[in-house]
């Protein structure tokens, strides 16, 4: 075999594979392990979004659509924005996309040059880093765990240079569960309109928020949507995983550069999850906030537990994961969570695989069953204990 070492992308081998399937597949052929690893809603996608999705395969609606995506969905899409203050035109300022994913990949392959930075609020969801590395653009990261973990302005600021490109930002947060406050979002905007960069925001959990927490875009604010290119999806609060349906909502001029790019490596995404997607806006918000309802109980249960563990944790406000501090243990986050899945079968992820601030912390999803999260608390609370003998 050739054992050149220029046979392969460089970018390509030189980052690292996701830390949360990394768990995710030690959990096979371990039906006895349970997980608060993958952060997947354990709900079946609302009943009236299926039976749409089966009226149109049983009709033979199973083409391609236009690369932009169903103009009906477009639509839906827009009207919802508007409800958070937002005016889309669902003709050419709305994509489809592959989940939220691909809108990642996507958005940062169209606004980043080699050299140029990008501003990275860490600890994050885990494609931002390597994606905008394999651009060839500068990750400077920006700390949040010194503040709450939530970014302020203050931090952004201090970051820019002129080499400055974009700030990426997730309210609520993935992992840690934390939003940023309207206040501080708002700073924010005046920042970035003051320097004229993108902000890349991912709100695909905006309708997870708890104790009366408002999601607000900071999309929303004066000025700012020639600035702002939001990401969202259907996955988790319409419990759509596996259908891979989001959106990107950006400016006109920005899309139709975006839009070349996913003809070329998607064409569209599935015609029926698109079907499906737009009966959820049209008809599922009743299942969805059943949903958050329950993801809130049991928050509280999961947070009641880790706090008489004496295991300090952000109060999350939204989103479904809980992100301790597991640094009183003296263990690292990575094994902390080798030897619970080794020892007691529970399976959570390092906070290290989120980035800078996540060492000493792992993160619990808390989308499972509440028998099932009760039963992973009372083997973390052993461990926890065995750990201070």
């Amino acid at each position: 075999m050739n054992t050149r070492e220029d046979r392969f992308n460089k970018s390509m081998v030189d980052i690292p594979p996701s830390g949360i399937r990394k768990f995710f597949e030690m959990l096979i052929g371990h039906d006895d392990v349970i997980s608060l690893s993958v952060g997947e809603p354990d709900f079946p996608t609302p009943w009236c979004m299926r039976e749409e999705a089966f009226y149109h395969l049983e009709k033979g609606h199973t083409s391609y659509t236009s690369n932009w995506g169903l103009i009906e969905l477009r639509e839906e899409i827009s009207k919802y924005m508007k409800s958070y203050g937002m005016d889309y035109n669902p003709k050419n300022e709305i994509l489809i996309t592959v989940g939220a994913s691909e809108g990642v990949d996507a958005v940062l392959r169209a606004v980043l040059n080699p050299g140029d930075e990008i501003l990275v609020c860490q600890p994050c969801y885990v494609n931002y880093t390597p994606l905008a590395d394999l651009t060839g653009a500068v990750v400077k990261v920006i700390d949040t765990s010194v503040n709450c973990f939530y970014p302020t302005a203050k931090q952004i600021e201090e970051k820019i240079t002129p080499k400055t490109k974009a700030l990426m930002i997730c309210s609520p947060n993935n992992p840690t569960g934390t939003m940023i406050p309207k206040d501080e979002l708002e700073k924010i905007a005046e920042v970035v309109k003051k320097h004229q960069i993108w902000v890349i925001s991912d709100e695909i959990y905006c309708e997870l928020a708890y104790d009366g927490n408002e999601h607000v875009s900071i999309g929303s604010f004066p000025g700012m949507k020639e600035y702002t290119i939001i990401l969202n999806g259907f996955s988790k609060s319409f419990a759509m995983t596996g259908w891979r349906i989001g959106y990107i909502a950006a400016p006109a001029e920005l899309l139709a550069l975006i839009v070349k790019l996913h003809g070329y490596n998607t064409i569209c995404a599935p015609i029926f999850s698109q079907y499906a997607a737009a009966e959820g806006l049209r008809n599922g918000w009743d299942e969805v906030e059943k949903m958050r309802i329950s993801y809130q109980q049991r928050r509280n249960l999961m947070l009641k537990a880790f706090e008489e563990m004496g295991l300090e944790v952000p109060k999350p406000a939204g989103a479904f994961y809980m992100f301790p501090s597991i640094a009183k243990t003296g263990l690292t986050s990575e094994e902390f969570a080798t030897q619970l899945f080794q020892k007691y079968n529970v399976a959570v992820v390092p906070g290290s695989v989120f980035g800078e601030g996540g060492e000493g912390h792992i993160r619990c999803c808390y989308a499972t069953s509440v028998e099932k999260i009760k039963i992973a608390l009372e083997r973390i609370k052993e461990f926890v204990e065995s750990l201070s003998k």
